[in-house]
Order: structure tokens, then C-alpha cells, then sequence
């Protein structure tokens, strides 16, 4: 009778070797993911203000002015007391004000990044002024 043994199956050296590979191509590639996400935030956020820029120019042509700094963008939901004859709206969805990271945009009726005109403005992931990567501020431009 031949004593000649089959192998099946894998050693563990064989595993740990396949381990170490996957975890060293996660590390390299986790942080381009990262960095790619947080880009697409950003550009995100970017086309989101596009939209609530239209909006507001819709507001604008049917109402003859811009919102003030305490009506912000609720005049593009519900109709102010001084323009709801000529309030067409609502300009927007509620849902399409919020960021990416699910924080309202800010309304700045005289902008600091645009004077002469208004700013919108997202704090970024961590939702509160000033940062800086994925936690900075981005302004409509």
C-alpha cells in the first residue's frame, strides 16, 4: 500500500503571509480613500450651493431682493409677509439646504467672500467655523 499523502488545505504561515499583504494594501490604499471622499464632499457641497445660488436668484427675479441675514433661506420653503403675493415658491427642498455632512449651509446676506453680494457658507465635517482638511470652511463662489 502507498503511504503517499495528499495535501489540502493552506499552513499557517501560508495564511499569515496573505494576511500581512491584505493588511499592508489596506494601509497604503485607506488614506487615498479618504482623501477622495473628503474631495467629494467638498465638490459636493460645491453643486449643492450651485443649486441654492439658482434658488436664490429665482427669488430674487420673482420678489425684487434677496433675502435678509434673519429670514436666510427660509424665504425659499415659506413665503415672507412683505413679498407672499409675488412668492412663487418654494425654490428649494428643505433637505437640499444641508450639507454633506447633514449641517445646514449658513446664510450671510453681505459676504465676506463675495462682498457686494451674499455668502453661503458649509463649516465642513465638523460643522463649526474655521478648520482645516476635511474640516474646513467652503464658501459659494
Amino acid at each position: 500500500m502507498n503511504s503517499h499523502h495528499t495535501r489540502k488545505g493552506f499552513t499557517l504561515i501560508e495564511v499569515l503571509v496573505v494576511i500581512v499583504i491584505l493588511a499592508a494594501l489596506a494601509a497604503y490604499i485607506a488614506p487615498t480613500i479618504k482623501n477622495k471622499l473628503g474631495t467629494a464632499n467638498v465638490n459636493m457641497a460645491r453643486g449643492n450651493m450651485a443649486q441654492i445660488e439658482n434658488a436664490l436668484s429665482t427669488f430674487l427675479l420673482d420678489c425684487a431682493r434677496y433675502p435678509d441675514d434673519t429670514e436666510g433661506f427660509e424665504v425659499l420653503l415659506t413665503p415672507p409677509a412683505d413679498v407672499e403675493d409675488k412668492w412663487k415658491g418654494p425654490y428649494i427642498k428643505a433637505s437640499q439646504l444641508l450639507d454633506p455632512w447633514n449641517n445646514p449651509y449658513q446664510y450671510m446676506a453681505q459676504g465676506i467672500k463675495n462682498p457686494g453680494s451674499y455668502d453661503i457658507i458649509s463649516f465642513g465635517a465638523d460643522g463649526t467655523e474655521g478648520g482645516e482638511g476635511d474640516n474646513a470652511d467652503i464658501f459659494n463662489e
